[in-house]
């Protein structure tokens, strides 16, 4: 008998990994509906695809009648009108929901404070250039995938990316879990590392007997969990690494690392190195992970500049260090421009002086040459459902830029712009051939939009 047409409606379904669920279940030929506050990029890939939509203020009108499942992203209060009308129906968040999927294929989750995406990106290609047709869930878009954070394959195999925050993946029940880097993050929600090391380890004995660990050695905190079971370890002193590094076309210590992951993945899988290798040789990055174009940025009529632009997702401050270090060795005699929206009021709180310590590394005299790069930092990107008032009102870009320019000697290496001024400011002080990095996770990548499209 075939099986069973369901009606399903996303709440939040403009989520990165939302709206890769809910291509998943429209593919699989569900009726897929959803709403959301903002219209964005990803909202208008779903309602091409055929996603009935409901974008601005969320009402309970927006649930269709006789729907059969409710998803709703974790970020979504429970006062949501949409979600309060559904309570006679199956509500899943996003995290069960996936979770639910975990159980039925053979599961490779990707988890850790950085490299989860693409570490994810890697291995769903790895898988697709040994012909294992996996279904992969990723927190990106892969121009291999159509442009998209979804494919839905034919096999047994499901390769996603298994968030942290709030401790989602505790809901997920993978064979092979993938451990790149624990850190502090999410700390309105776990407090402290300690916090934070303590899901990781019950996370991890998820794995069933027959499971497997793959963990990056390199990773101070990572070593601090025991466990007993099966164990792929992965390190930059492996003799790959320097082979990586000759063949990927993305830079940075970092991206070397996440290709040994997705290596080690591959031979567990008994996938053949010269299939990855090539596989790994041929990955392009994906969207916003140090996406690089050329662009031209008119002054006025008569006058451009020609400028390298990288868009780039990094909002904790190992991931901008890590680029910017990265910028830095792909461009040792270029001027570089970092253009950053912080993101959140409670991670720019709680990691304050972690972000100074990241901008001022960026900006400190390299080999005896002062550094000529800028910074412009704008307002932090308020995400919805996930701020408390009191700290929006200790924390500012404006603060964050005084404090990055209070140990250096050029006390104009930061500025803060309202994003609305950043425009003007480059036109005026953009030179021929500077790097320019757009970077947060937040609504600055719009930015690197207009400049690619319109200028």
């Amino acid at each position: 008998m075939p099986a069973q047409k369901l009606k399903i409606h996303f709440i939040g379904v403009g989520g990165i990994g939302v709206s890769a669920l809910a291509q998943y279940y429209l593919s699989k030929g569900h009726k897929v509906s959803g709403s959301d506050l903002t219209s964005s990029e990803i909202t208008e890939a779903l309602k091409e695809k055929g996603v009935k939509l409901f974008i601005g203020r969320h009402k309970a009108e927006n649930l269709p009648k006789r729907a059969d499942m409710v998803i709703y992203s974790p970020a979504v209060q429970k006062s949501n009108p949409e979600l309060k009308k559904a309570f006679k129906i199956q509500i899943l968040s996003y995290p069960e929901a996936l979770g639910e999927l975990t159980k039925k294929y053979f599961t490779i989750a990707v988890s850790g404070t950085h490299g989860k995406s693409t570490i994810t990106a890697m291995i769903g290609l790895l898988l697709v250039k040994a012909g294992l047709d996996p279904t992969v869930i990723v927190g990106t878009k892969l121009k291999e995938f159509g442009d998209t954070n979804c494919r839905v394959g034919k096999s047994r195999y499901l390769v996603i990316e298994a968030d942290e925050y709030m401790a989602s993946f505790l809901n997920y029940w993978p064979k092979i879990i993938v451990l790149p880097s624990i850190e502090k993050d999410h700390l309105d929600y776990y407090k402290n590392l300690n916090n934070i090391l303590k899901s990781f380890k019950e996370y991890i004995f998820h794995l069933p007997k027959d499971g497997t660990l793959v963990k990056n050695n390199d990773d101070k905190n990572i070593r601090k969990i025991k466990y007993t079971g099966d164990t792929c370890v992965y390190s930059l002193k492996q003799p790959e690494a320097k082979k990586l590094k000759k063949i990927l076309k993305i830079p940075g210590e970092h991206n070397i690392s996440n290709a040994l992951a997705a290596l080690t993945v591959a031979r567990i899988l008994k996938i053949p190195d010269r299939i990855s290798f090539k596989a790994l040789s041929e990955y392009k990055g994906s969207w916003r992970r140090f996406e690089e174009k050329k662009i031209k940025i008119r002054r006025n009529e008569n006058s451009s500049r020609c400028v390298n632009l990288i868009s780039d997702y990094g909002h904790h401050p190992t991931e901008i260090k890590v680029t910017l270090k990265a910028a830095r060795e792909k461009y040792p005699e270029k001027k570089i421009w970092c253009i950053y929206q912080p993101h959140q009021y409670q991670r720019t709180y709680y990691l304050f002086t972690d972000f100074v310590k990241a901008f001022r590394q960026a900006l400190r005299p390299s080999q005896g040459k002062p550094r000529t790069d800028k910074i412009i930092i704008t307002d932090i990107y308020d995400v919805a459902g996930r701020e408390e008032k009191n700290i929006k009102k200790k924390v500012s870009s404006q603060k964050l830029v005084k404090a990055v320019n209070r140990a250096h000697k050029n006390l104009c290496a930061a500025v803060y712009l309202p994003k609305e001024k950043i425009l003007d400011y480059l036109k005026k002080n953009l030179s021929n051939f500077d790097i320019l990095i757009i970077m947060g996770a937040g609504d600055i990548y719009t930015l690197a939009n207009y400049l690619t499209e319109r200028q």
